[in-house]
């Protein structure tokens, strides 16, 4: 598969998971609304999928929103194959992410140093 089209679908599922989070179809009552996916890494034949996430919330409950992800991932699959137009729907996988955390903590120190 081409490496364009890889991030294109590797785009695609990150919007589609978001709006499912954003507008609360996802009624797993662990998975909060102030994470997003940061990103979405699809194995080259799209068999596989995994999806960072993470949020503004504490470790604890961007786990939780992790775990409850990863419980409502066949729905989420169901959503993705009725929108993808692919022959296969990619098997998810959520992982959590600290990445806006550690940027938020960096950002802070460079204002501490600079003030």
């Amino acid at each position: 598969m081409s490496e364009y089209r890889l991030l294109r679908v590797e785009s695609v599922i990150q919007e589609i998971i978001s709006n499912l989070i954003f507008s609360g179809k996802i009624k797993d009552h662990r998975v909060g609304r102030l994470i997003s996916v940061t990103r979405v890494k699809c194995s080259s034949d799209l068999s596989v999928a995994k999806v960072y996430i993470s949020g503004f919330d504490n470790d604890i409950a961007v786990r939780k929103s992790v775990e409850g992800l990863n419980s409502a991932a066949p729905f989420i699959q169901g959503v993705i194959g009725k929108n993808l137009k692919t022959r296969l729907t990619p098997r998810l996988t959520f992982f959590y992410d600290n990445s806006i955390k550690e940027g938020y903590e960096i950002n802070k120190k460079i204002e501490d140093i600079l003030s």
